[in-house]
């Protein structure tokens, strides 16, 4: 078994598409994406509803995006070692294929007042290599909302 961590963003503004997350894997380890969550907290009225889409996609040398924040990994446990990957959130310049790859693994929509979860079975989990990273984009909402959100890895 891996190292555990979790990156989050908490009470961010999103009026455009953006990168909700984009993990790069370090140098000769491995990760596994054990869960993605995001939710908003100021769109609960019905005339408010929307469906956002959410790609996972994987990239292989791809041109990272730009405009958003570095996320520090928190640890699930407390004496392991920092894990290695290096992650940004909500970049509103998303990630292109550049001289590289981004390749969509995953296409799914949710209705903002619900909120998302990927929670795959373990047959289903994704690994991304090292050089490689994961990308989570999301269209662009109606009216700005404020969002929160979570990724779970373990890196092998």
């Amino acid at each position: 078994m891996g190292k555990f961590a979790t990156y989050s963003f908490s009470a961010v503004s999103v009026s455009a598409a953006v990168d909700s997350f984009e993990i790069a894997a370090a140098s000769a380890k491995p990760f596994i994406l054990h869960e993605i969550t995001l939710g908003q907290s100021s769109d609960y009225g019905d005339a408010a509803a929307e469906g956002l889409s959410v790609l996972i996609k994987r990239g292989i040398g791809n041109t990272s995006g730009s405009g958003g924040s570095t996320a520090t990994a928190a640890k699930h446990a407390t004496n392991d070692a920092a894990v290695g990957p290096t992650a940004e959130t909500n970049n509103t310049t998303q990630a292109v294929a550049g001289g590289g790859s981004l390749t969509t693994i995953r296409a799914e929509a949710f209705n903002v007042q619900a909120g998302y979860q990927y929670l795959p079975t373990p047959e289903q989990r994704i690994t991304f290599l090292p050089a490689e990273s994961l990308v989570v984009s999301i269209t662009a909402p109606a009216d700005a909302i404020t969002m929160s959100g979570s990724v779970v890895i373990e890196e092998l």
